[in-house]
Order: structure tokens, then C-alpha cells, then sequence
């Protein structure tokens, strides 16, 4: 028994230290008490490449000491477990002026890691979202639901991407070769629109760090922001374009019945559907008496009918039954109907939803996946398009560039700031790939792109040839036309190389590679370095004299010697200088101003080698696992509203790897989101 034990073991191991002492801990794990297989594989890395630096009074990069490590200390210690795991992961320990850790033995410990992290993991309890208040554009999408509105509540700059012409058909699966389209916050025009008079928006939420305008801890109710409410609520149904033109369900919910004396037998019939729906599931009996005694005492006091259900429906919209997302276990499926609605529809569940919920039938896995390939072809889909990639992406960031107005003239045209149109390229790439359901890794690597002719002539030598592309109107400020045309030329496409980043991504005067580095890491990888001293001072605008004939590689070497800014440097700084031939609005550049030579090379995770932006590319597509997993860690917080924590760790790689085997798609992705544990059970408590 013991030679098979050791032969298959060995074989496995490649007859190595380690396959040995998993045969030891094999043969005798039931003998003796001994340490786990994971205990003896940590405690030798830790003493043969940890201990030096992370000692007592040693230079203790993590934050914590080894010399009286135990391996104990990590099951209780979740977020120094995590940190562990990802500098192991992404390779910044030991630091690169140190020896490197075997692979063999750098994968044993990562697998150590996560038998430690699982076991962790399985004695705590998982983090719930907790109870939390619609933001704006949540609130504004309830109300059009709720009312059937035929126009906006309010406009909301934060839709960026406008369509026109009936150019967003996701049913069909497909998105069209021309689209006209508007940039909402970027052109004054496009936030004309329809919408109800009188109706003033409330302040648009901010975004937690690294997160979301959706997070729960984030959603705080001020009592100046309550009154604000109460009064929204009645500026909606008392506006002079709440009538029947504009609203939906008039005729069912504010319409007279034809005869008065109806009046008070029409009212509950009428109340049960839409408290229903207003609040997410059906209404005690306690509660609809409570609405119906009011509409009957404003009706006794004279007031008409159709008056009297707009004060009913205004406080309605001012309950916090209605104002407040409670995924509470007790809801069944119904918070899991409001969990699924407004992660993708950012609003109320619809009647189907609701009907299903009642009847116990959306936990059933065939109705699950039926429903929600209903809400990814639904045109309602627009809304998660409208929140999670420009905030995902950061795109607020482009609206405050003001490049130098002398040094790239060409970013300006008119009154207007190129900036209008680059913001909308990484959106319509990032819709088509969902609405079509293409590989996530044509976020990288695509091989098509949408682009406006102003836009071809703002990337110069990087435009699409005039022969592969329709011949279009340039300095377009209302209505812009966007063609689809194919990638020639891998310097340019994709999320990572676009202006718009690029352009974001920089200073009025030039480039900044830590900014682009910053992004890279957090956006495409999901590991945002933490900010820089306080104390650090920014480079100089203009360098002068010795240090205007240095790269910005080389000042930047020099700024970095200060020993608590080097491991973050080491690495974000080759995420941002793979990027360096890109200019500050996004041309490329081979040589600085100063006549020297752009250096893009670099390492991604110190050994996938990389000489040009092209390459970058490559070795981020080398490495799609950790995008996958990066991306599906940014969709799940985004869908639970939370901050993740080492208990979601399982249900990511999870996710990536159920997205792996069916090809890498963008719809499988948002369906194994949803179908994860963090997802179906994020109210249980």
C-alpha cells in the first residue's frame, strides 16, 4: 500500500521535495497528529523566502511579521489571507531585487492558500447586502415602470450613450453597422428630451472607492435628502405632464370610474396590483387598508377622484417600502426577483417576475435561465449598459480632461472637446460585445470598433483606411454618427487603447503612466493599488533644464526610490508605460518632444515580456484567466451591491471557470453571476 501511495505520488510530483512530503503526510496523516499537507508547504516558503524581509524589525512589506508566524493566524485573518494570495498570484513577492519562488513551489503555495482560504471560508459566515436606499437612476427608472411613463422623470446625465433612430434593438441579437447617437453630459443638446415639467432631480449619488453608485454602504439617507423626497414624490404626480398622454397606466390606476357612486368600490381593486408592484411583492392586508382609508377620506372630503389617486400614488412613492431595496431572506423569491430586476433592469421586477415569485417557480433553474435570456434580449437591458460599463470603465473621468489647448489644437473643434466623441467608442464596443454575446477577450482584442469621422481624424496615423470606411460628416455636435469598421491596426481598439482612456488617463500637458498603470490594475485586473503618501509630490508640468532631457521613464525611476512607494511602482508602472506611445489625447508618438525614443517595454506579472503596446495585448490575452475572474468579481459586487469579500474568492473562480468552458461569453458571464451562491443567497441571513 505504502509503495502505491508513494509511486502515484512521486509520479504526480515529478519526484520532487514535495511529492515526498505528501506522501509523508499521506501515509501518516492518520498515525500521528501531524500538520496539514498546507501547513508544511507554507511554513517551508515562509522560512526559505519570507523570513528575511518579514521579521521582527525587518523591512515588513505587508504590514505583518513572520517570526512567530502561524499558519492558524490566516484562518482568522481573512484580509491579510487575501493579500497574501494575490501579491503570490500576481508574482510581487518576494520583490525583484530578490530571488524569485520556484513555480513549482509558488503553485503549491497558492494551492495551499486556497485549502487554507476554503477551510476559512467555510467557518465564517458569507457577507449579506444589506438594507439600502434606490439611487437616482434607480428611483428614475422605478417611476417610469411603476407609471408606465412615456417620457424621463428627469434627464440623467449619467446615461451617456443616447441612441437615435431606433438603433438599440438587443432582441436581435445584433447591433447595426451605423448607429446615430448622442453623448449626453458632453453635448448640451442631447439632454433635451421629454420629461415631466416641474420634476427637479435629486443629487446624483457618488461612487464608493473602487466600487459602485449602487453600494449599500454608500446609499445614506440625509434628512435634507429625505425632504427632498417627499417633495419629488408630489412634484411627479401633481406635474402638468402627468396625464394621460404620458402615463401608462391611467386608464387602470387615475381614469374616473364612469359612474361617482363607483368612486369608493373602484379604489382597493385598483390599490392591491400597484402597491404590489410599487413595493415588490403582494401587500398585507394591514397595509392596503391603510392607503384605501386615505383615498376614502380624501374622496369625503370633496376632492376628486383622479386627484385623490395622485396623493395616493405621491406617497406611495415617498414609503420606504417603495425607496428601500431590503434583500431579507424572508422575501423567498421575490427579493430574488428584485435582486435580478435591478441589477439588469436597474428598476421594479415586471408582472412575469412577480407572478413567478408568487407562485415559488423562479428558484427552478429551467425558469431561471428563461428569464433571464428574457431580460438580456428586453430593450430595458439598456439600463445595465447605461451603469455598470461607464462606471466599471470610469468614464467620468474623460468629462473633466482639458487638454492643453495649444499643444493638441486637434482635440478641439468649435466650442466643442473631441472627448464628446471618445467616450462613446468603449461604449458601443462594450454593448455590441454583450448584445451579440462575443468573447469577453474582444474587450482586449477586437477586431472591430465604432468610429465617427472626427474621431478617425483624431487618431491619425491609427484611423481606419479611408477605403474600409463609409465616408461621413465630420465636427458633428448633435446627433453623432458612428460607423462600425474593422480594426487594421492592433495599436488601437479595444478598452486598453482607446482615446478615451488615454485621454483620461493624462494631465492637460502629458502623459501619466502611475494614472494609466493605476487604471490598467484596477479596471482590467481588479487589484487598485492603494493611494500614494500624502506626502509624495506630483512631477513637474514642465521639467527644466536636466530633467527636460530625461524620459518621463527616467524622472519617474528617480521619483520612485522611496522604499514605501517602490512595491506599488514595480507594479503598476509597466501597466503604464506599455502604454507610453500614446500621447496625451491618444496619438501615437514614437519619440518624446525632447527627440528622445519611447520605451514601451516591459513585464506583465514579471514574466510575460512585452517591447511594444501590441505585445502588452498579447500578454494580457496570456493572461484571460485573470481578466475573467477581475471582470466577474466587478460584475458580482456590482450585482450584490457590496463590497466583496475573501467568502466570494470560491464563487469567482467559479464564475470564470464555468465562463471559460463555454467559450469566454459576455452573456455567460452575467448568467454564472447570476446563478452564483454570493448572487442567490445575498439576503440570507
Amino acid at each position: 500500500m505504502a509503495s502505491q501511495i508513494s509511486a502515484t505520488n512521486m509520479r504526480r510530483d515529478g519526484g520532487s521535495w514535495w511529492g515526498f512530503m505528501r506522501y509523508v503526510h499521506v501515509l501518516f496523516v492518520g498515525l500521528v497528529a501531524t500538520p496539514t499537507y498546507a501547513e508544511l508547504v507554507l511554513e517551508r516558503a515562509i522560512q526559505h523566502h519570507c523570513i528575511d524581509c518579514h521579521e521582527e524589525g525587518g523591512e515588513d512589506v505587508l504590514g505583518v511579521s513572520f517570526a512567530a508566524f502561524k499558519e492558524t493566524a490566516l484562518r482568522t485573518d481573512t484580509e491579510l489571507l487575501t493579500r497574501i494570495v494575490g501579491v503570490l498570484d500576481r508574482r510581487e513577492m518576494p520583490p525583484q531585487d530578490m530571488e524569485p519562488l520556484p513555480e513549482e513551489l509558488r503553485v503549491e503555495v497558492l494551492e495551499s492558500l486556497y485549502e487554507i482560504e476554503r477551510d476559512a471560508v467555510s467557518h465564517i459566515k458569507r457577507a449579506t447586502t444589506p438594507i439600502r436606499r434606490m439611487n437616482r437612476f434607480q428611483y428614475s427608472n422605478a417611476v417610469t415602470d411603476l407609471f408606465g411613463l412615456r417620457c424621463a422623470v428627469f434627464t440623467l446625465p449619467e446615461q451617456i450613450l443616447r441612441y437615435y433612430r431606433d438603433s438599440f434593438q438587443p432582441e436581435s441579437g445584433a447591433m447595426p453597422d451605423t448607429v446615430h447617437v448622442g453623448n449626453r453630459p458632453l453635448g448640451k443638446s442631447q439632454l433635451i428630451e421629454p420629461r415631466l415639467a416641474g420634476v427637479a432631480a435629486f443629487p446624483q449619488d457618488l461612487r464608493a472607492e473602487h466600487g459602485y453608485d449602487n453600494r449599500a454602504d454608500h446609499l445614506s439617507l440625509s434628512p435634507l435628502l429625505l425632504e427632498s423626497l417627499l417633495n419629488l414624490g408630489q412634484s411627479i404626480t401633481t406635474s402638468p405632464d402627468f396625464t394621460r398622454k404620458n402615463v401608462g397606466v391611467w386608464d387602470t390606476f387615475f381614469k374616473p370610474p364612469a359612474q361617482p357612486g363607483d368612486y369608493h368600490d373602484v379604489i382597493k381593486p385598483r390599490l392591491e396590483p400597484f402597491l404590489a408592484k410599487a413595493f415588490r411583492q403582494p401587500v398585507d392586508a394591514a397595509t392596503l387598508e391603510r392607503y384605501t382609508a386615505f383615498a376614502h377620506a380624501k374622496l369625503s372630503e370633496g376632492a376628486g377622484f383622479t386627484d385623490v389617486m395622485k396623493s395616493v400614488a405621491a406617497a406611495i412613492l415617498a414609503s420606504p417600502r417603495f425607496l428601500y431595496l431590503h434583500d431579507d431572506s424572508t422575501g423567498g423569491d421575490f427579493a430574488l426577483a428584485s435582486r435580478l430586476s435591478f441589477f439588469l433592469w436597474g428598476s421594479l421586477p415586471d408582472e412575469r417576475l412577480l407572478s413567478l415569485a408568487s407562485k415559488e417557480q423562479l428558484r427552478d433553474k429551467h425558469v431561471f435561465d428563461a428569464e433571464i435570456t428574457r431580460m438580456l434580449s428586453d430593450r430595458k437591458i439598456k439600463r445595465f449598459l447605461d451603469s455598470f460599463p461607464r462606471q466599471w470603465l470610469q468614464l467620468e473621468r474623460l468629462i473633466s480632461s482639458v487638454p492643453n489647448r495649444e499643444k493638441f489644437p486637434g482635440f478641439y473643434f468649435s466650442k466643442y472637446r473631441a472627448s464628446m466623441h471618445m467616450m462613446l467608442e468603449p461604449l458601443l464596443l462594450f454593448e455590441t460585445i454583450f448584445v451579440e454575446n462575443r468573447p469577453i477577450t474582444q474587450l482586449i482584442d477586437p477586431d472591430f470598433t465604432y468610429r465617427s469621422e472626427h474621431l478617425e481624424r483624431a487618431y491619425g496615423e491609427l484611423a481606419t483606411p479611408r477605403d474600409l470606411r463609409p465616408r461621413g460628416k465630420a465636427n458633428q455636435v448633435t446627433q453623432l454618427t458612428f460607423y462600425r469598421v474593422p480594426v487594421t491596426d492592433r495599436r488601437t481598439g479595444g478598452l486598453i487603447t482607446n482615446a478615451a482612456v488615454m485621454t483620461m488617463t493624462s494631465g492637460s500637458e502629458q502623459t501619466k503612466p502611475i494614472s494609466r498603470g493605476a487604471w490598467v490594475a484596477s479596471v482590467i485586473f481588479n487589484a487598485p493599488p492603494p493611494p500614494p503618501p500624502a506626502d509624495v509630490a506630483p512631477l513637474a508640468e514642465h521639467p527644466i533644464g536636466a530633467e527636460a532631457e530625461r524620459t518621463l521613464r527616467e524622472r519617474i525611476a528617480m521619483h520612485r526610490q522611496r522604499a514605501d512607494c517602490r512595491g506599488c511602482h514595480e507594479r503598476i508602472d509597466p501597466l503604464g508605460f506599455a502604454l507610453e506611445n500614446y500621447d496625451a489625447v491618444g496619438a501615437w508618438r514614437d519619440v518624446y518632444t525632447n527627440g528622445r525614443v519611447v520605451d514601451a517595454a516591459g513585464e506583465l506579472f514579471r514574466f510575460r515580456l512585452f517591447r511594444t503596446p501590441v505585445e502588452f495585448k498579447d500578454a494580457v490575452l496570456a493572461e484571460k484567466r485573470r481578466f475573467i475572474e477581475a471582470l466577474a468579481g466587478h460584475l458580482l459586487a456590482f450585482a450584490v451591491a457590496r463590497e466583496l469579500t475573501v467568502a466570494d474568492r470560491e464563487a469567482i473562480r467559479t464564475i470564470a471557470r464555468r465562463t471559460a468552458a463555454d467559450g469566454d461569453r459576455m452573456q455567460t458571464l452575467v448568467r454564472e453571476v447570476l446563478a452564483s451562491e454570493p448572487f442567490q443567497t445575498a439576503g440570507d441571513r
